[in-house]
């Protein structure tokens, strides 16, 4: 049976992180984040220093720079020069950071390398926001995975209720911002593949989605 290369792409608290991953599941594919790749150059960045805009200084950090998932038990993780940063990247902060350096020409060919050999075996669904028109134009199944507004707020509260980190209010303004800044940008801006399917998350469950997604899928693969 063929091993296909899926994308999803779609705007943040659009629900790509639990449908990518049981989606792969179903199908015994790997799970790709990418934009963990742009957290973590993100991380870094911080790290050290160096401004978002700074592609000097951002050329410099990324030369030597090692980013690797490994499995963990509890799902992937990732490392950089071999230090766990699963966990820190996923803060408020680090995602407005991620949107900036991925605005930047050289960060963005650094991390299309590493995605493009990720994929060479096929058997993956790739999450981001540029997968299916950038990454992979010639992915076998493309999805653009979107919600509106209010549910995405909503989605991402809940999520990050359990540290008490922020507001509704300040969730609802930093993702309308990165909205603005993914899409808007000039180098691989967040928008739909042409042959993408268009799947609206509002007023669907994970498994929902799934479904059809999976039925597409099928469809590929009886298309052999």
């Amino acid at each position: 049976m063929k091993k296909l290369l899926i994308t999803i792409d779609g705007p943040a608290g659009a629900g790509k992180s639990s449908v990518s991953r049981e989606l792969a599941d179903r199908l015994g594919y790997r799970y790709v984040d990418t934009g963990a790749l742009y957290r973590g150059v993100a991380y870094v960045a911080r790290q050290r220093g160096v401004a978002p805009q700074d592609d000097v200084g951002l050329s410099g950090l990324l030369d030597g720079l090692v980013l690797n998932f490994i499995p963990g038990n509890a799902g992937q993780r990732l490392t950089a020069n071999g230090e766990d940063i699963t966990g820190a990247i996923r803060t408020p902060e680090i995602s407005m950071l991620a949107s900036a350096v991925s605005a930047r020409a050289v960060v963005r060919a650094f991390l299309l390398k590493i995605q493009r050999d990720l994929g060479q075996q096929g058997a993956a669904v790739f999450e981001g926001r540029d997968m299916g028109t950038v990454v992979f134009p010639e992915a076998d199944v493309k999805f653009y995975l979107n919600a509106s507004i209010p549910v995405r707020t909503q989605r991402r509260f809940a999520e990050a209720q359990a540290t008490g980190t922020a507001s509704i209010e300040a969730i609802e303004r930093d993702m309308r911002l990165r909205d603005l800044q993914d899409s808007g940008r000039a180098l691989a801006p967040l928008k739909a593949a042409p042959d993408a399917v268009l799947v609206d998350s509002t007023e669907l469950t994970i498994d929902q989605v799934v479904e059809r997604m999976l039925a597409h899928v099928r469809a590929a693969l009886d298309r052999g």
